[in-house]
């Protein structure tokens, strides 16, 4: 199985570019807010019960992916690659995948803070994501996040882990035009 990690920082596009992927492969997608909005009904952010089954959740839906004959995943994240803890948990999720022999990508998505915020509270992004509903707290933390943690190449040379990585400025591409450059620069299977 091929894993495209499709990171960024938030509001960056991972979902959208992800849906596009999809579309014209035969990759499934899996956001990362999939997991995140039903913890959510349940668990507060920042306990430890929502932490644990955040990670075992993804874990699992990758190591399913792996058994089953699915020809390749997309799954997007928000990476803080200054910290060893996220380092060690994407490490901890695509082990299933290299363990049996998979190919494993790392796609960056960048755009500027200003079009990251124009982003934000999109009807696409609400509707995936019930929890970025108060748009405010969302443009706030996206902000705040970016000043505390490096989620970008840009800020945090190089590269944390081995693999290969790529990075696509879609800051002036729609969604479908940064899937088109992924697919192309991945050489994906088409539909």
């Amino acid at each position: 199985m091929h894993l495209i990690v499709l990171f960024g920082p938030q509001a960056v596009g991972k979902m959208s570019v992800g849906r596009e992927i999809a579309r014209l492969t035969p990759y499934r997608l899996f956001h990362n807010h999939a997991t995140i909005e039903p913890l959510l009904e349940v668990f507060d952010w920042d306990s430890p019960a929502f932490q644990t089954l955040k990670l075992e959740f993804r874990r699992r839906v990758i190591e399913e992916a792996v058994a089953s004959d699915l020809p390749g995943l997309v799954f997007t994240i928000v990476w803080a690659l200054d910290l060893a803890e996220d380092k060690a948990y994407v490490e901890h999720l695509v082990a299933p995948v290299l363990d049996a022999g998979g190919r494993v990508d790392f796609v960056e998505l960048y755009a500027d803070e200003g079009t990251r915020l124009s982003r934000e509270g999109t009807p696409e992004r609400l509707a995936a994501k019930p929890s970025k509903r108060d748009t405010a707290w969302a443009r706030a933390d996206l902000v705040d996040s970016g000043r505390r943690h490096a989620l970008s190449t840009s800020e945090c040379q190089p590269f944390p882990l081995d693999g290969p990585h790529y990075r696509v400025d879609n800051g002036d591409l729609t969604a479908a035009g940064a899937a088109e450059r992924v697919v192309d620069l991945l050489a994906l299977p088409r539909r």
